[in-house]
């Protein structure tokens, strides 16, 4: 019998050694998390999955949006917009793009799908791109589209452009009254501009003022940002310093100002000066006008 048990002791040491061996030679699964700017999402869905969502969705499920670009476009009225849009694992699958708006389909792969021609689809095959091109685009082509791919059902990924003119304006235009030997500040603000302008010029009566003038004491200070603000300086303001000023951005419509250099006189008498002169231009204009009819109607006879 101690034969026999020692025998039963020995079976059941191999055996759980042989069990140990076996169970470290078995793989475990392998799930692969695809990254956070990886996701898949049903059309016309705006909300951003969270992290255990994207898990869902790995790599070998077919094709996917790469997210990691905005979603909001901003482009000046009249220049190229491009609305990115990047696919990966496409596979046979189609790019499409989709209005909004109207649920007007615009592109499908490479073809333009609708009368309007100034939407295009460029395909960027080294960086899986698919971009919907708009030329000379205007303020009623801002607006959310859809970037599509003809699974089933379809998935989509949206953006958002706004086509936006730059606004150029001069603080307390279009008349600016100074005293002589007052400090002239004309405030040029420059707004809706996708980065700053690269330049911003100055300008006296159609002439580019000149810094380094023998006249001295006129500066310009720029502060470039999301709002742009050009500030032109001139000390000791003389009556030679009247005239138009007009600021002129490089990629911005220009602005201009009416400078009054003022010797002693009341702004208000001024201005019912320029009224006067004004009202009578057009009581010339009137009379002239008068003259000419009355001289036709001689000539038809009419009396």
């Amino acid at each position: 019998m101690k034969q026999i048990a020692v025998v039963m002791i020995l079976l059941n040491i191999s055996y759980g050694h042989f069990s140990r061996s076996q169970s470290v030679d078995i793989d475990e699964p392998h799930t692969y998390t695809p990254p956070r700017h990886y996701f898949q999402t049903s059309s016309f869905d705006e909300a951003e999955l969270e992290a255990d969502d994207v898990a869902k969705n790995p790599l070998d499920r077919g094709p996917y949006f790469d997210i990691s670009a905005s979603r909001n476009v901003t482009a000046l009225v009249g220049n190229t917009a491009y609305l990115n849009c990047r696919v990966r694992n496409l596979g046979n699958r189609t790019v499409s793009w989709i209005r909004h708006r109207d649920l007007h389909l615009l592109t499908v792969g490479k073809a333009t799908y609708t009368s309007d021609q100034r939407y295009q689809s460029v395909h960027n095959p080294q960086l899986d791109d698919w971009s919907l091109k708009v030329l000379y685009p205007q303020q009623r082509d801002s607006g959310v589209y859809e970037c599509q791919i003809s699974t089933t059902p379809p998935v989509g990924y949206s953006m958002t452009l706004s086509v936006v003119e730059p606004i150029t304006t001069v603080v307390g235009g279009p008349d600016l009254y100074i005293d002589t030997g007052s400090t002239v500040n004309l405030t040029c603000i420059v707004k809706h501009l996708p980065e700053p302008p690269p330049v911003i010029q100055w300008t006296h009566n159609g002439e580019e003022i000149n810094y380094d003038s023998p006249r001295g004491g006129v500066s310009v200070i720029t502060e470039k940002g999301d709002i742009t603000t050009s500030y032109l300086l001139i000390q000791r303001a003389r009556s030679s310093d009247s005239g138009k000023y007009t600021c002129l951005p490089s990629t911005a419509n220009p602005m201009t100002v009416h400078v009054h250099v003022l010797n002693g006189e009341h702004p208000a008498a001024i201005q019912r000066g320029l009224q006067i002169r004004g009202e009578r231009t057009l009581l010339t204009m009137l009379f002239l006008l008068l003259m000419a009819i009355s001289s036709g109607w001689g000539r038809l006879g009419v009396r």
